[in-house]
């Protein structure tokens, strides 16, 4: 009701009782001066009435103004805290957050979470020796640290969850149309910070760090001589770790369209032969040289193919040793997958070259061998590769069937006897997702390694893997 129209009908029966009052007195007045009557007991009743109903009329005009002027009181109340307060969630989901997760990015910037907790079950048996303990080959296949030349050993059980990881990103497109963005990933695979009796505690390691920037990107990732798309799905971490190129690094690079090349961090790897003949793995950090790589892909509804070079500076400088000597090294591969079907696809990889052992199997061997004595540096000439097979059964069971392998040409009076010449492997493998993002899978590997002295070791590893992406 209108505050206005509440106030006019209050005052209208307090006007007309006023005149009534005033009127009153006069008449009974003008008859008690013609005597008194009957009547003016009853007029004087009938005042009497009349100024209780004005008084009454009275009270109730103060009472109305008092409630108008709360009334409005709480209004004011009511529209302040309205104004002042934040607009209300609306029914159904609730919001995560009510401000941005970015707040220092520009206008246009989306930001992604993204990894996976994975868990591994490993049982292994190594025919000719046995792996130190907690040595990373338990944890997952490193043709390198196969033992040869001992006793046949027991099954030994492992179970971790280093693997498990954990990425975030950010990408931006301004209104121009150029792009921008960022990428860091961690694992848990770095150094035991704790040990298997109670705690199994593990520190993250850096995976990816880098920024790009339209055609350009600055940062750790894998290295373009690399094809990670090719790597066909095992229950390993890696896989083919026997003969494919794996490497992560800081690098600048460039791609347009199919075509990129980049400048990678240099590394030398070696066999440094004393001159009483000892020898010993070192690396040298003294490359003045970054790693050139270069790749060309091609992609279509037929899957993928790629071709990469790499070239390189071997590089030792040892002031103790009066070492300064370099090397140009490098290599060629091509690989990629081949979309065979509906329900088949193969992966391939081979790779060629000299000096670049460290680009292969996680560093299954030296990119060469220096000879203190002679001052003479030599590269190590390698052929690797893998191939595997894919079959998908239905939308939720698959196996994959993987070989793969790397041979050495080692210079074994550099070498010495216990050199690496060649190793190889094949693995078996079926997964299961019965749910989106949610994998389970079971594989059976079998490898080899055979060193510069005719010595040779298997390994045989069950593996058990559960794995929920996000």
């Amino acid at each position: 009701m209108n505050i206005r129209r509440i106030a006019t009908r209050a005052r209208s029966p307090l006007a007309a009782a006023l005149l009534v009052a005033l009127i009153a007195p006069g008449a009974a007045f003008a008859q008690t001066a013609k005597g008194h009557t009957a009547r003016e007991q009853a007029l004087e009743t009938r005042v009497a009435e009349l100024e209780r109903q004005v008084q009454l009329l009275l009270s109730a005009q103060q009472q109305q103004q008092g409630q108008i002027a709360q009334a409005q009181t709480q209004i004011g109340q009511v529209q302040s805290a309205q104004a002042s307060a934040p607009p209300a969630v609306p029914s159904g989901k609730q919001p995560i957050q009510v401000t941005t997760l970015t707040p220092g990015a520009t206008p246009g910037t989306t930001f992604k979470v993204n990894g996976m907790i994975k868990s591994d079950f490993l049982m292994t048996k190594t025919g000719d020796g046995q792996l130190a303990d907690d040595a990373a080959g338990r944890a997952l296949y490193l043709p390198g640290q196969t033992p040869v030349g001992g006793t046949k050993s027991g099954v030994d059980t492992n179970m971790h969850a280093k693997f498990s990881r954990i990425g975030f990103s950010v990408d931006h497109l301004s209104d121009t149309g150029n792009k921008a963005g960022a990428q860091i990933e961690i694992d848990f695979f770095g150094n035991s910070l704790g040990n298997q009796t109670a705690t199994n505690t593990y520190g993250a390691t850096l995976r990816h760090a880098y920024m790009y920037w339209n055609n350009w990107l600055a940062g750790q990732t894998w290295s373009n001589f690399m094809d990670a798309a090719s790597l066909p799905e095992a229950v390993d971490f890696v896989g083919p770790t026997d003969g494919v190129i794996f490497v992560r690094q800081e690098q600048i690079r460039y791609t347009r369209g199919g075509f990129s090349v980049a400048l990678e961090n240099p590394e030398t790897t070696l066999f440094m032969r004393s001159p009483a003949g000892l020898v010993t793995a070192v690396n040298s950090d003294r490359g003045g040289f970054p790693d050139l790589t270069l790749r060309y892909g091609w992609k279509g509804d037929w899957g993928t193919f790629g071709i990469g070079a790499l070239l390189l500076q071997l590089k030792v400088d040892n002031d103790a040793l009066g070492a300064d000597e370099s090397k140009m090294a490098g290599g060629l591969t091509l690989g990629g997958k081949w979309v065979a079907g509906d329900s088949d696809t193969l992966h391939y990889q081979f790779t060629g070259g000299e000096g670049i052992g460290r680009y292969i199997g996680l560093g299954i061997n030296q990119d060469g061998v220096y000879d203190v004595a002679a001052d003479r540096l030599d590269s190590t000439g390698v052929l690797a590769g893998y191939v595997g097979w894919r079959h998908q059964f239905t939308p939720k069971l698959r196996t994959n069937l993987i070989y793969a392998r790397s041979d050495y040409d080692n210079d074994a009076a550099g070498t010495g006897p216990a050199a690496t010449r060649r190793v190889q492997s094949i693995r078996g493998n079926v997964f299961y997702t019965p749910l989106p993002k949610v994998d389970i899978g079971a594989e059976l590997m079998y490898g080899k390694r055979e060193i510069e002295s005719g010595d040779k070791g298997d390994i045989t590893r069950l593996q058990f893997t559960t794995k929920y992406s996000f």
